[in-house]
């Protein structure tokens, strides 16, 4: 069985890896502790759930391309999700 290909990361967006173990009914306690977790961007990862919040409101984080809601269930195995506005600073390209 083959992986599922990587979906492209939106160009001026910071690409955030979940590999889960299990499946994880709300995005957004994953993701809070996956962004505080991460050190290649210190902005984020002194996010607070308030700023998560907005970011979620304004349709700035993307899972396939798709705004991703807070309460948005997590399947087992590898989801990318993306926080627009937010350049990755170990990407050359950016």
């Amino acid at each position: 069985m083959s992986n599922p290909p990587v979906p492209p990361r939106p160009r001026g967006s910071f690409r955030i890896t979940l590999n889960l173990p299990y499946a994880a009914p709300r995005l957004d306690t994953v993701l809070i502790e996956a962004l505080r977790n991460q050190d290649r961007n210190k902005d984020l990862s002194n996010l607070s759930r308030a700023k998560l919040k907005e970011l979620f409101s304004n349709k700035k984080i993307r899972i396939k391309n798709k705004a991703a809601t807070p309460s948005s269930g997590l399947a087992k195995g590898i989801t990318y999700v993306d926080l627009l506005g937010f350049p990755d600073p170990t990407d050359p390209a950016e």
